[in-house]
């Protein structure tokens, strides 16, 4: 009898050792097969210009809204001359990223910095 309780305890964590094995190998079988892949893990991925484009509409929504703010009197003229000054400033640049990825390689005028000191009408 007491040969039984110890060959039961040797084979009874094995049992379980392999239960949780094979249950673990079906939830893998199971995610890798069954699951369906979303839809947008087969979407075409966004070109930098489009990247670009999407970044220019923010910019200039982001403009229309600081105006409207402006006209509102929640900014000082100070401070929305400069948050107007930096979002035209990142405006610029991606104009002029999107020049260079279109390979339109037109001149863009530059701002005077003496210009961009004085007040605006």
């Amino acid at each position: 009898m007491p040969h039984r309780i110890a060959l039961a305890a040797v084979i009874l964590p094995d049992a379980v050792m392999l239960s949780a094995c094979l249950v673990l190998t079906l939830a893998v079988l199971t995610f890798v097969f069954w699951i369906e892949p979303d839809e947008a893990d087969s979407a075409p991925h966004r070109s930098q210009l489009d990247q670009l484009l999407e970044r220019r509409d923010s910019i200039y929504d982001n403009l229309r809204d600081l105006k409207f703010e402006n006209r509102a009197g929640k900014y000082a003229e100070q401070d929305y001359e400069q948050m107007r000054d930096a979002l035209e400033t990142e405006a610029a640049q991606v104009l002029l990223e999107i020049e260079n990825a279109t390979g339109n390689q037109a001149p863009v005028a530059r701002r005077d910095p003496a210009a961009a000191s004085s007040p605006r009408s």
